[in-house]
């Protein structure tokens, strides 16, 4: 193979930089400086040098964008900087009222150090835009890694699906570039785009995406890179971070910051403003109330940051959010659409549920046809009838409900709805409860009920049976397979075989899954168990206080809720549960097939049994379920150490409500922490 000279070299080189010049001044500066048909030209004559050239070809390259083999999976990677979600004002009134909380907070602290009194603050009002948050790392100026938001703290890779985005550099335009830069964004997909793919989609009789978050969230999992840059998603940067470099030396600002983002080679959104009062940020929100639906992307609110980097590292974080941000979001959208019908949906607990089945409309980005009416007081709230004409919008921007009749536009035919006197399921007789706002069917022996459990335990946070859905479930209960949870296990590779879609290997599979679900512990089983009330945290605190079955199933409604977290009513709900001969039976047949039904105890002299063995713990706040007595007796019986002070020793923050100054040290100081839940979690594991 020939070998490149220093003229192909120079050239390639060239041609590189041409092609990052003119990607910059596209997509950075919205400043075309060539024609299309030049940038391809260019491009392809790269492509041929390196083809000929193999050993010239490097990752920063605009050709290897789409250069890598299709993932197997996606490795989770822990945020150097987590990402905290933001607090939400739903109008101008409460965004006031968190200046004020931000100005009292301030004027306390500045008189604390005797400094002037703070009178107002100058913001950065940035668009909240509808996508996906990532996060980008750059080392010596070149991209090495990408990483989903995940819960904020870990998130997966997906380094060679973020190379494919065209609108974030894999190089930044810096001569001299820090050791590592931290970029944070948002990836999201132009609403043209977004219906071209459902097109698309259409023709080739696939589903289509409900929304463009959605569908910018499923390309960014997408495993072949080349399915992702089709897609052509696009990406707007609003956190930069320097490691080691004090905010003097970089940017001073929030709105510094972005300028800055903007010379590194990102298309920072163009519709920011810096704003120099409570006034000026409402007359932004306001105009983009309007001006969003105009926008060729998906926005449903305005961020305000607070400008100066000082301020708000003076500010700093609860558990939850950063003080100096809020998220002013827009009112939910409402449109009219027509009531077709009203069906019940029958949940995992016998719950009756009426949904409106209506017309097609658009809302807040998404299609929707149906709507919870909650429960038969709500239907006679509103008065609704199958017929009517009503305003539907979606609650959190999530779930759609009805929220008012339009009656002058009820046609004669329009027909009044009751709710069944018997499950349209199982045809048994169903009950309202008094005091209960919810009919139920109360046959355990429903095949909806049967469904629910077996979908309920099955899920993530229960018995976490990988491959087991709801597709599967429902065959098996439709064709009288599986009456219980527990026959779950006596299910058999060449049972599963014979189902639609099922072949051998999957088969075998699904069994092996199963099996592993036995060693998932007490906690999980209990939660798993589906009782009215108990979820996956109340389920880990009754488990820690009643260690085995036999101890919760004798227990008294009063010894129940004389647990740290538990009332009255989850106290009633567990001891009747207990109480039901067919439960007791369920648990006996869990016992034989060999599931946890007791919390797993190794004497204190294993290390094994002392995870927190040598490591020196700081509580600060209030636990959700724990006293702070209680969490220092589980902390020592692990091995570990309470103190009363957070230093450079100390090797975990346990987090609770209402965290104080030593949060923020911890912060400062770079040490790990963790909420209840966690703690819990590691010792259980």
């Amino acid at each position: 193979m020939a070998q490149a000279t220093p003229e192909i070299k120079q050239r390639v080189q060239e041609l590189r930089q041409l092609l990052q010049k003119a990607s910059y001044a596209y997509y950075a500066l919205d400043n075309p400086i060539m024609e299309d048909a030049v940038y391809d030209q260019l491009y392809r004559e790269l492509q041929e040098l390196e083809t000929q050239y193999p050993e010239l070809v490097t990752a920063q390259s605009p050709t290897q964008r789409v250069g890598e083999k299709p993932a197997s999976n996606f490795s989770s990677v822990r945020h150097n900087i987590p990402l905290y979600s933001l607090e939400n004002a739903f109008n101008m009134e409460e965004f006031a009222k968190w200046q004020e909380r931000l100005l009292l907070r301030t004027t306390l602290r500045e008189g604390q150090r005797h400094a002037p009194k703070i009178e107002k603050f100058e913001y950065v009002c940035e668009l909240k835009i509808d996508g996906n948050a990532l996060a980008l790392t750059y080392e010596n100026g070149v991209l090495v890694r990408g990483v989903t938001r995940g819960d904020g703290v870990t998130g997966e890779e997906i380094t060679q699906n973020v190379r494919t985005i065209r609108s974030i550099p894999l190089q930044l335009n810096i001569e001299k570039a820090p050791a590592v830069v931290e970029v944070r964004g948002e990836a999201f997909l132009p609403l043209e785009v977004f219906e071209q793919i459902n097109q698309e989609r259409e023709a080739g009789g696939e589903q289509l995406f409900a929304n463009p978050r959605n569908a910018a969230a499923g390309t960014l999992r997408q495993l072949d890179p080349k399915i992702v840059a089709r897609r052509r998603l696009d990406f707007f940067p609003y956190t930069l971070h320097i490691p080691g470099k004090n905010d003097a030396e970089v940017a001073r600002t929030q709105f510094e910051a972005l300028e800055l983002l903007q010379s590194f080679g990102f298309r920072v959104n163009p519709n920011r403003k810096l704003c120099a009062s409570l006034e000026e940020v409402g007359e932004y929100y306001d105009y983009w109330d309007i001006e969003r639906r105009n926008l060729p992307y998906m926005t449903d609110g305005v961020v305000v940051k607070i400008n100066s980097f000082a301020l708000q590292e003076e500010l700093g974080f609860t558990q939850k959010f950063p003080r100096w941000a809020i998220a002013l979001k827009y009112p939910a959208e409402e449109a009219p659409t027509v009531v077709k019908n009203i069906s019940i949906n029958v949940g995992r607990t016998g719950a009756l549920t009426p949904l409106a089945e209506m017309q097609p409309v658009q809302l807040a980005g998404t299609t929707v046809q149906r709507a919870t009416l909650h429960n038969s007081d709500r239907i006679a709230q509103l008065d609704i009838r199958i017929g009517d004409t009503v305003i539907v919008r979606k609650a959190g921007e999530i779930i759609p409900e009805v929220v008012r009749v339009l009656p002058e536009l009820r046609p004669e035919s329009a027909q009044p709805f009751q709710m069944p006197t018997h499950c349209p399921v199982c045809g048994q007789p169903v009950v309202r409860q008094k005091g209960e706002a919810v009919t139920r069917c109360i046959n355990a022996s429903c095949l909806a009920i049967l469904k629910g459990a077996l979908t309920h335990w099955t899920s993530r946070n229960a018995l976490d049976i990988n491959g087991l859905g709801e597709k599967i479930v429902q065959q098996l209960v439709d064709k009288k397979i599986v009456h219980s949870v527990a026959e779950l296990y006596d299910l058999t590779a060449e049972q599963l075989a014979s189902m639609e879609r099922m072949g051998k290997k999957i088969a075998e599979k699904l069994v092996n899954a199963i099996a592993h679900s036995k060693t998932q512990p007490w906690a999980r089983v209990l939660y798993g168990l589906g009782i009215r009330h108990v979820g996956s945290t109340y389920a880990q605190t009754l488990t820690q206080a009643f260690p085995t079955v036999e101890q919760l199933k004798n227990a008294s409604p009063a010894k129940i809720e004389g647990v740290h977290g538990i009332g009255p009513e989850i106290a009633q709900s567990v001891y009747q549960w207990f109480q039901v001969p067919a439960n007791q039976a369920l648990i006996e047949r869990l016992r034989e097939a060999g599931l946890q039904l007791a919390a797993e105890v190794k004497p204190n002299n294993d290390p094994k049994s002392q995870p927190f063995s040598g490591k020196t713990f700081v509580i600060t706040g209030t636990l959700p379920t724990l006293k702070r007595d209680e969490a220092k007796d589980l902390i020592e019986k692990a091995g570990g150490k309470v103190t009363n002070s957070v230093s450079a020793k100390t090797d975990y923050l346990v987090v609770g409500e209402d965290a104080g100054s030593k949060l923020e040290k911890a912060q400062s100081l770079g040490i790990n922490q963790l909420d209840e839940a966690q703690l819990l979690e590691i010792l259980e594991d």
